[in-house]
């Protein structure tokens, strides 16, 4: 998922994994760390709602080279 050209967010991964998010995320850390693999971001988009309360929906799109 992550080498197709549009990339993949965490919530993706975590849907087609059955992982938790932050275990998605731990995943990247360990694809740096042991394997020298960089996760890049393609694009973030931010989402804030009306009365500025959060940013549900908002959303990280991944991707390595190769």
């Amino acid at each position: 998922m992550l080498r197709r050209p549009e990339g993949a967010t965490v919530a993706q991964i975590a849907e087609a994994t059955g992982w938790a998010p932050h275990t998605v995320r731990g995943f990247f850390a360990g694809l740096k760390k042991r394997q020298g693999i960089e996760v890049s971001v393609l694009e973030r988009v931010r989402q804030v709602g009306p009365n500025k309360e959060g940013a549900k929906g908002s959303f990280t799109i991944y991707h390595i080279a190769g």
